[in-house]
């Protein structure tokens, strides 16, 4: 299998695309307004404390205040008020989070969480973007990802990848970790560590813990709330996270961040620094890789499968909801055969298209009507093979007796859909418009009920182009048998600029608009 990041930068963003033999399996998009937060750490102030809900909302100087529920309160925050001089031992009852709140962190911990109090300062980090009208989602459990290490201050756990399966490997590298690692640190190995030298891990360390300790220099002196450490951008954690030996090249056509992400390579692992290629091109390199095509269909609800089915993937306000169609791959023999073989590539797509859209939360899947519960089981083991891929906490439940098979995906970030999209002005994102025959209706309604408030003869009507068009249809024009049946004069005016389901109405004496006049 070829591996390859392709990376596409512009003066207005920049788009990360990664395949496997040719076929987009991840897609990201970084752009000035839609900065990434997951990651960034801040010196917040404690808003509100709701026991009623288990959570706290945090000011850190955005829209909406950060969401810290008690489950993500970890251990550390006992150490880290200590570091900011925080009275940690008196606290209102009646606004505090107290330790009965956090079953399962004291399971996991020595530590008692600390009481939180309206006011207070405190250290979190970014584990959610804001989502809709949901603010970030946030933990203080702080930790500090770098190339092979992730930091955990004031932590003393040692852990390594799962995906590092080799005992021998992990037991080297959990040595390593054991022998330069400082006190009151913790540390988990990441899996592009395997194989590498102590000196790489623990130059990779001694970078975490420079940071680290700035970090804890600016919290001490500044007053909350203030950012106090940004992660990389969304290409260079691409870079950090995902470039390790699997990849076969990494394609960049900007010179500027060529030559960037190949200085922060040879730094942190020069042995790859090889594999990133300056791509030039004079048609675009998405178009060079086939990637556009591929993007086009990510954008669509409807994405084809091989042998004709198709899915469609419809996003609503609680869940996202996925019909599996056979199309014209449907046959009157072999049903239950055909049925599955469509479920199988079904399955198989579903799992990249979450991946590649970033869909998290509630996913509900419509698939094809299975007969046989072995076929169904066949189903959900596909589903869990496949997504096993993804980086994102997956969980899934058995086919049900109707072909629904229910998902949830962890949400970190917006969807690309949201992300790259804004909602239709026209239709408000429902997708539909409403009918000129039905709009020449609510025009009628309209005069009809003005008729009986005013005494005015004389109108003024704008509407698009395609409206007035329906107004005019017919050997007796619908605006003439509006005219007649009211006694009113209507003076008809196109207008590009207005949408297409929208009229106004306007006084021909003054030339006040009327409109809102009327409910």
């Amino acid at each position: 299998m070829v591996k390859e990041i392709i990376i596409n930068s512009t003066s207005t963003q920049t788009r990360v695309a990664i395949t496997e033999d040719g076929n987009l399996v991840d897609f990201f998009v970084d752009y000035p307004e839609n900065r990434r937060m997951v990651g960034d750490i801040y010196l917040g102030r404690v808003a509100r404390v709701l026991p009623g809900i288990r959570a706290a909302f945090i000011d850190i100087e955005m829209k909406h205040d950060a969401f810290l529920h008690f489950s993500d309160i970890g251990g550390i925050t006992h150490q880290l008020q200590e570091m900011l001089g925080e009275d940690i031992s008196e606290a209102d009852d009646d606004e505090t989070a107290s330790n009965n709140n956090n079953q399962t962190h004291k399971k996991e911990n020595t530590y008692e969480v600390p009481k939180l109090k309206k006011g207070q300062a405190i250290i979190i980090q970014i584990t959610k973007e804001p989502v809709n009208n949901k603010g970030v989602r946030v933990t203080s459990s702080v930790s500090l990802p770098g190339r092979f290490c992730v930091l955990l201050p004031y932590d003393s756990k040692i852990g390594v990848s799962k995906k590092i399966t080799d005992y021998k490997e992990r037991k080297r590298l959990r040595f390593i970790a054991r022998s330069i690692l400082p006190q009151n640190y913790g540390l988990i190995i990441r899996t592009v560590a395997k194989h590498q030298s102590e000196k790489a891990l623990k130059d990779d360390l001694n970078s975490l813990t420079k940071t680290w300790h700035q970090i804890e220099e600016t919290a001490k002196s500044e007053t909350p709330p203030m950012l106090v450490y940004q992660d990389l951008d969304t290409t260079s954690s691409v870079i950090r996270d995902l470039f390790n030996s699997d990849v076969s090249k990494v394609f960049i056509d900007s010179k500027k961040l060529f030559k960037e992400i190949k200085n922060y390579v040879k730094l942190v692992q020069p042995a790859v620094s090889e594999k990133i290629e300056l791509y030039k091109t004079s048609m675009g390199i998405f178009d060079d890789f086939n990637i556009e095509q591929q993007i086009k269909v990510l954008m669509g609800r409807k994405v084809p499968l091989p042998n004709g089915g198709y899915l469609i993937i419809e996003h609503t306000e609680a869940m996202v909801v996925i019909d599996v169609n056979s199309g014209r791959y449907a046959k009157s023999k072999e049903q239950e055969l055909n049925s599955l073989k469509t479920d199988l590539e079904a399955a198989r797509e579903i799992a990249r298209q979450l991946r590649l859209r970033d869909i998290g939360g509630i996913i509900v899947v419509d698939f094809i009507d299975l007969e046989d519960e072995k076929n169904r089981k066949k189903i959900f083991d596909e589903l869990k093979k496949e997504f096993r891929k993804d980086r994102a906490k997956v969980s899934i439940l058995p086919m049900s007796d109707f072909g629904i098979v229910q998902i949830t995906r962890q949400r970190i970030r917006q969807n690309i859909m949201q992300a790259m999209k804004d909602v239709c002005t026209v239709c408000m994102g429902s997708g539909l418009i409403t009918k000129e025959s039905h709009l020449v209706y609510d025009i009628e309604m309209w005069i009809k009920k003005f008729k009986k408030q005013s005494k005015e003869k004389k109108l003024i009507i704008k509407c698009h182009p395609s409206t007035a068009l329906k107004l005019r249809e017919g050997k007796i024009k619908s605006l003439t048998k509006i005219q007649l049946k009211y006694f009113i004069r209507l003076k008809l005016e196109e207008d590009k600029n207005l949408s297409s389901d929208r009229f106004k109405f306007f006084s021909a004496k003054t030339g006040e608009e009327l409109t809102g006049l009327v409910d």
